[in-house]
């Protein structure tokens, strides 16, 4: 498959129609128009159709964009390391992970390390844990976060497992309880992540044991966004206690959930990419931060 085609698809998608696409891409409106239909004849689906003046997305081109864009942003990075490569050096920290980790623990880590180096430059690049996976397999940053599994090659590997709370408004009925469970829950409104994602599980199978209803008014990508609703809506959510605590400074209350559901994630080298002092620097504190007796994480 052409990329040229899949960066007009994205084009199209996101500006939605051909003409500002082509102006994107600094091409002609009929080049991208050829474009798409031979993406289309390539996979045997219609992605856009005309509705009130304008191109709109079929729902399996939804589907597709969701799909490509990781596509796309692995081979962008790959361009990039490799245009820079020749600037990369033990003094530069190439950090990736998913946007809790990114906004909630690793910053202070971060400027830690650049305080103790100096001259030393860093690049953070916050993705979901499907593109962190796939920028770790082109070696594509020095350390990586990602939820489980890490299923790709890698130098090293390392598990974190930390207790998911339950977090509320602070008027919500079960505010106040030392902890809560399904059944207190039972038929509560719950805002959850995507059903694939090891914490949607976990919370499925202890009402599923409780034999009580379970709420899901909304699935979400990412713990934020969780909250945010949660703070909007009245509902409950679980989340990572770093995000708990982040949204306990704008009011949110933070309740432990019974049964434990964990939410486990791991620290990784890229495997084709030698480990830079800074970075081995980088990996040790934030073992530190995770140790047991000293984290404001768990």
């Amino acid at each position: 498959m052409d990329t040229r085609h899949l960066e007009a698809f994205r084009a199209v998608y996101e500006n939605g129609s051909m003409s500002a696409a082509a102006a994107v891409l600094n091409k002609s409106q009929p080049a991208i128009s050829n474009l798409i239909a031979r993406l289309e004849d390539e996979i045997g689906l219609k992605l856009f159709h005309r509705a009130h003046g304008r191109l709109e997305p079929t729902p399996e081109a939804a589907t597709f964009f969701a799909t490509i864009t990781r596509t796309l942003d692995a081979m962008e990075r790959t361009l990039a390391v490799s245009r820079n490569l020749k600037g990369l050096s033990s003094a530069t920290l190439l950090i990736a992970s998913p946007p809790g980790l990114a906004t909630y623990v690793l910053p202070p880590i971060i400027a830690e390390v650049l305080r103790d180096h100096r001259g030393a430059t860093a690049r953070f690049i916050t993705r979901s844990s499907y593109a962190v996976r796939d920028l770790g397999a082109i070696g594509a940053f020095d350390v990586g976060f990602a939820e489980l599994p890490i299923d790709i090659h890698v130098a090293s590997l390392e598990l974190f497992e930390v207790r998911c709370m339950c977090v509320m408004r602070p008027d919500h009925p079960l505010a106040n309880e030392a902890k809560v469970g399904p059944r207190q829950l039972e038929s509560s409104p719950f805002v959850t992540l995507f059903p694939e994602h090891i914490t949607h599980i976990a919370a499925a199978e202890a009402f599923f044991d409780a034999n009580v209803h379970w709420n899901v008014i909304a699935e979400v990508e990412f713990f934020g966004t969780a909250c945010a609703l949660v703070q909007q809506l009245g509902a409950v959510t679980l989340v990572d206690p770093a995000t708990a605590r982040f949204f306990a400074g704008t009011g949110l209350k933070a309740v432990p959930f019974e049964p434990m559901v964990p939410y486990r994630f791991g620290m990784f080298r890229p495997s084709i990419r030698p480990p830079s002092r800074i970075a081995v620097d980088f990996m040790e504190r934030f073992r530190r931060f995770m140790a047991p007796d000293r984290t404001p994480f768990r």
